[in-house]
């Protein structure tokens, strides 16, 4: 019955190729959606590692969570290095890391801060060791990976967070490790001390001699940003408010910023799914369209089939087999599409050192795609398939020919 049905199928060629274009692409356009969905949800959580609270200067909180935690956005300022040790006496907070921005390597962006911001994310070293000194650096495992630089090589950073800006050429870090690749945000990073941003802009600043006088008491010492762990639940209620009622000071919670973005990239592939739904209601029409055009061409076949021995539920199968035949193929096909447009995402992303989609074998809302087209295509074979079932035999064979 299935090799019956693969021939049937294949009989008409050029309608076969078009209800298998149409189901393709519905189906790639589903699957693409519901991949992309799940990896980008899935490396906003792992690069959130744990972050209830990013404290920066007033401005966007989004704008802070984008810049503090996915690096993709340029800070809204500095605050006193002042503000990180009032929050770490605050009985709330378990864990303050500073971050200092300012200045990019190759487009990468070159982060001050201390070593628990590795620790933050379970990072591990692949090769060297962690800096000890100011102007020491380690480098991601994709900043390693693209520069080709490895311990006990310079470099130079540029002023801003992208190519272009002003070279700090008197200001060359020394690479004293690389990280393994840990698949955060950590690996397209080059860290270093807090005390090295310092360095780096007060002689970019330029900064008079009774400043630099301050200066060396940490008076007028600032960070970009403050990550913040909870000590308890209560704390997400209380710490936000305690932020933002401080003089220049705003608080952005990830977690609450990440499901706007959510909702916002949402109406992107909600319109994406809804042309896939379009795709295969008309692929599901085609189909329809195409069995019962074939049983009716295949009236005297199904008859000489009956008069053979097959039974009416044979023949009505035959029909439905060729549909799923059909669906199967356009799985195959639109599952490998639909994994080829995120691998070509996910390629598009890295070369613009935008977020990380994070890794995915197999997810469980893909095992909807084949339930989806076997589904459309029973659906489809339905009434022709009930016609097939309901041919009488003796008038088809009684008919002039």
């Amino acid at each position: 019955m299935i090799r019956l049905a693969w021939r049937y199928l294949w009989s008409s060629p050029l309608t076969t190729a078009l209800n298998l274009l149409l189901l393709t692409l519905g189906l790639a356009a589903v699957t693409f959606v519901l991949r992309a969905s799940a990896q980008v949800e899935a490396g906003l959580k792992r690069d959130l590692a744990g972050i209830d609270l990013v404290v920066g200067a007033k401005g966007s909180p989004m704008q802070i969570m984008l810049a503090g935690v996915f690096h993709l956005d340029a800070p809204t300022g500095n605050i006193p290095l002042a503000t990180l040790e009032r929050l770490k006496q605050q009985p709330l907070v378990a864990q303050a890391v500073p971050l200092s921005l300012g200045d990019a390597f190759r487009g990468y962006r070159i982060v001050g801060t201390t070593p628990d911001y590795i620790d933050l994310y379970g990072a591990k070293l692949g090769q060297g060791a962690l800096w000890t000194r100011p102007m020491q650096a380690v480098l991601g495992a994709e900043v390693a990976r693209t520069t080709g630089l490895k311990p006990g090589d310079r470099f130079t950073g540029s002023h801003g967070l992208a190519e272009g800006g002003g070279a700090h050429g008197d200001h060359p870090f020394e690479v004293v490790g690389v990280l393994a690749d840990s698949g955060s945000v950590l690996d397209r990073l080059v860290l270093t001390d807090l005390a090295s941003v310092w360095e780096v802009h007060e002689a970019h600043q330029a900064a008079n001699t009774e400043a630099d006088a301050h200066d060396e008491h940490g008076e007028q010492r600032e960070i970009t940003l403050a990550l913040v762990r909870y000590r308890s639940p209560l704390a997400a209620a209380m710490l936000p408010r305690w932020v933002n009622a401080q003089d220049g000071l705003q608080a952005a919670a990830p977690a609450l910023e990440t499901a706007r973005l959510m909702r916002l990239v949402g109406a992107g592939t909600e319109v994406l799914r809804g042309f896939g739904v379009v795709l295969l209601v008309a692929a599901g029409l085609s189909v329809w369209v195409a069995l019962l055009h074939a049983v009716r061409a295949r009236q005297g076949d199904l008859a000489m089939l009956r008069m053979l021995g097959a039974p009416a539920r044979r023949i009505a199968l035959l029909i439905a087999l060729e549909a799923l035949l059909l669906a199967g193929l356009a799985t195959v096909l639109g599952l490998a599409a639909g994994h080829g447009l995120v691998a070509v995402l996910e390629r598009l992303l890295a070369e613009r050192q935008s977020l990380r989609l994070g890794p995915l074998g197999w997810s469980e809302a893909e095992w909807l795609v084949p339930l989806l087209a076997g589904g459309l295509a029973l659906l489809a074979a339905a009434w022709p398939a009930w016609r097939a079932y309901r041919l009488d035999v003796t008038t088809l064979l009684q008919a002039p020919r």
